[in-house]
């Protein structure tokens, strides 16, 4: 019989009755076999098909260039046109829906494929390589955990220590401020005090040189898998204001001509196939020649800002590199960069100083965001450029992020190191560049594959998934290997494609409120949804609909994208998609909150929902007789948020909304030393206004009306409820997080009563009073 250890391992030695006829054996771990690869998985966000140089841009990106001149740009790469389901089909090698990631895990529905919970069915690759002796480590962006589960009390099984990383550093939901990002290291929330030229994406950088670093000062030979997914060029918009300048003037002729220019840089490098068209600017996106002059200049500063963005990423990618290069590591390391999505449209026709007008679903405020050109790209700012520059960003595609034309998940993918054999010449600018047609699960696959590791059939107990994604490992050494994958299907907010042997069926759906024409109703039959059809082999930026021409093929690839929605959980289709309405929370809901000083942040999907609907904070605080200061209750910051708070003893309440007017009860006088009780009193009101009152030890001391306050969100992700500090960006006149310099017994929120959750009427409402 053979024995094993509690964890499976063979037990290599022999057990008698006593010690002197046993053979001793210990349990030695898992290793890799000798050398075994390094992967280095780098993730940009929201970054276009062509803003990289190396597709068509003029943007600076040199340390990326050097990379796809070490390697090979595979120019058919393909995601999902939105960030959480992509990364779930990177880290798994199964499609998004099989994930249960169907779309951003905020938007969870209550269906399979929808629901915002990863199946410990579908392993991430990262714990498989775990398993098999790989260091692995996750630096960045995470958004793969349900959101009602990003808070200190949370279960950790789906952040990325439950997941097979065995140390992260990054902010774990959708976005953050670079500028004073909400961070976690491994398990823990943490709240670090920001030096004045703190850049999140420097600090990510740092870290994940830190964590190599670390692994060879006790292990020179471990091989390491390290996903390093960058927040940027997620809105906001946030980069060293020299970067920013060093583009002034550069887009000036804006993105019609720019788009022309990139379109043919890419014709050159023999990118796309030579008599591929420039996609027809739809009427939506304005002509840049009937601008304003001042809405130009706007509009160009705006694109600054995101090239200064991008070029300061890039910087720090070369020093990870120049690391690994210094370091030794290079030669046995595979890079492989790529994006998540399309460039975005979420900053709507004119851009926007403050992207969260979005998630409120209300139009951006052209006139306030004017008034601060001046500051995009600072702490004063959480920016996002129109939608012209994202459709500019696609070049030559069609449409943007969350959509299914080729804009949404038609995206750049570079390999380098240790497998890629084939460099770029100067003679033959093409030499470098692959066509096969390649997903976004086929990653987990590869590098699988790579790593010479197989997807077992059991991982952790748990039966596992096969594999959606397919290796490619064959055209990294042969420009001529065959296809891997020959059919995929695509679904994002009721966007529907379908890919099958060089030809694209494909259907756009109308999203809650994003509406760019009159006719698009988002309330209309999915089956009045007109189904376009492309062959992308040879057109590739879908300017030749023949869906007329081939009404069987149509129909034959819309039948299999029936087929295909089936097996993989897409269905049903929905677009209004809301913040995970309906869905019963991890923690019980209650009427009365009680918090205490210090608490880590509530998310928002866990905060009690004080938005449009009566309720009533009370805090009992303590006077010392020097006077007392800092934040009793606040959440959000400086683009949207309410706090109550003290200065020299005088209460305040404070209440933003979206950073575009700012509101303020002041208490006439000092409160005395000792305990005192200080109260606000929130009422809904006609459209999206509110009445605040402030009380002090029962006694009215202020009220106001609030024309407008937030609807849906004070912010994607970050900035959370914090009592006795204000975490990220403040609320009020102070600098965070201005922590209340003496004893808060408690304060408790009132929310009794039903709240408000008609999100399509919500929408509608804030439309209409704006």
């Amino acid at each position: 019989m053979v024995l094993t250890y509690r964890d499976g391992e063979a037990f290599p030695g022999r057990i008698g009755t006593t010690l002197k006829d046993s053979i001793p054996a210990w349990p030695t771990g898992p290793k890799a076999q000798a050398g075994a690869p390094n992967v280095v998985l780098i993730v940009l966000d929201d970054v276009g098909y062509a803003q990289l140089a190396p597709f068509g841009s003029d943007l600076d990106t040199p340390n990326i260039s050097q990379l796809a001149k070490r390697g090979l740009r595979y120019r058919n790469f393909h995601t999902t046109a939105m960030c959480s389901p992509t990364r779930a089909c990177l880290l798994t090698g199964r499609t998004q829906h099989t994930c249960g990631i169907g779309g951003i895990t905020d938007l969870a529905m209550g269906f399979p494929g929808f629901n915002g919970r990863i199946p410990k069915s579908c392993g991430f690759v990262s714990e498989i390589l775990r398993q098999q002796g790989w260091a692995t480590y996750a630096v960045g962006k995470w958004h793969l955990a349900p959101s009602d589960e990003l808070h200190a009390g949370a279960n950790r099984d789906r952040w990325p220590l439950g997941q097979g990383f065995e140390r992260y550093y990054g902010f774990i939901g959708a976005e953050t401020n670079h500028w004073a990002p909400d961070l976690v290291m491994d398990n823990t929330i943490i709240s670090p005090d920001f030096p004045p030229d703190y850049h999140m994406t420097v600090d990510l950088t740092d870290r994940a040189i830190g964590m190599v670093t670390d692994l060879r000062a006790v292990d020179p030979d471990k091989p390491f898998f390290m996903y390093f997914a960058l927040g940027a060029c997620h809105a906001p918009h946030h980069a060293p204001r020299d970067y920013i300048d060093a583009y002034a003037g550069r887009f000036d002729e804006g993105w019609d001509v720019w788009r022309e220019r990139t379109h043919q840089r890419q014709l050159d490098s023999g990118l796309l196939p030579a008599d591929t068209t420039l996609s027809e600017r739809p009427e939506w996106v304005q002509e840049w020649a009937t601008l304003p002059a001042e809405e130009q200049r706007a509009y160009a500063r705006m694109m600054e800002v995101f090239a200064g963005f991008l070029t300061h990423t890039d910087v720090q990618i070369g020093r990870l590199v120049d690391f690994l290069e210094r370091s030794g590591e290079l030669d046995n390391t595979v890079i492989m960069l790529l994006s998540d999505n399309g460039a975005s449209a979420e900053g709507g026709p004119h851009g926007t100083f403050n992207e969260n007008f979005v998630f409120n679903g209300m139009p951006h405020d052209l006139e306030t965001t004017m008034r601060l050109i001046d500051t995009l790209g600072s702490a004063d700012s959480y920016g996002h450029y129109p939608w012209g520059w994202a459709y500019a960003g696609n070049t030559p595609f069609k449409r943007w992020k969350r959509e299914t034309h080729e804009g949404g998940i038609g995206d750049p993918l570079i390999i380098a190191g240790r497998g890629v054999h084939t460099a770029s010449s100067a003679h033959r600018p093409d030499s470098n560049i692959r066509h096969q047609y390649v997903h976004a699960t086929d990653i987990g696959a590869t590098i699988l594959d790579l790593c010479g590791v197989e997807l077992p059939p059991i991982l952790n107990g748990v039966a596992q998934e096969p594999l959606a994604g397919a290796s490619f490992v064959e055209s990294l050494a042969d420009a001529g290997a065959p296809e891997h994958r020959t059919t995929q299907y695509y679904e994002q907010f009721a966007c529907r494609a379908l890919y099958h042997e060089g030809w694209k069926a494909v259907a756009f759906h109308p999203m809650g409120i994003a509406r760019y024409t009159e006719a698009d109703d988002p309330r209309r039959p999915f089956e009045a949804d007109r189904w376009e059809l492309y062959h992308v082999a040879i057109d590739p930026s879908e300017s030749n609909d023949l869906a007329v021409a081939h009404p069987e093929k149509l129909r034959a690839l819309q039948d299999l994208w029936w087929r295909e929605a089936g097996i993989n959980n897409a269905l049903p289709l929905h677009s209004d998609r809301g913040f995970a309405v309906g869905r019963p929370h991890s923690i019980r809901q209650r009427d009365r909150y009680e918090l205490h000083q210090g608490a880590a942040p509530l998310s928002e999907d866990v905060a009690p929902n004080t938005k449009l609907r009566n309720h009533t904070i009370v805090a009992n605080i303590n006077i010392d007789a020097a006077g007392s200061h800092g934040v009793v209750l606040a959440q959000g910051g400086k683009f949207g948020g309410f706090s109550l708070w003290l200065r020299d003893s005088i209460p305040r309440f404070t209440y933003n909304f979206a950073g575009v007017e700012s509101h303020e009860i002041t208490a006439p006088s000092q409160l005395t030393p000792g305990p005192h009780i200080i109260a606000v009193e929130m009422r809904s009101q006609k459209g999206i206004a509110m009445h605040a009152t402030l009380r002090t030890d029962g006694v009215t001391v202020g009220e106001m009306n609030l024309p407008r306050t937030s609807l849906l969100r004070f912010a994607l992700a970050g900035e959370g409820l914090c009592c006795g500090y204000d975490d990220g960006t403040p609320v009020g006149d102070y600098g965070s997080p201005f922590p209340y310099s003496h004893e808060i017994e408690r304060v408790v929120i009132d929310v009794t009563g039903e709240p408000y959750t008609d999100l399509v009427d919500d929408m509608e409402r804030a439309w209409i009073t704006q």
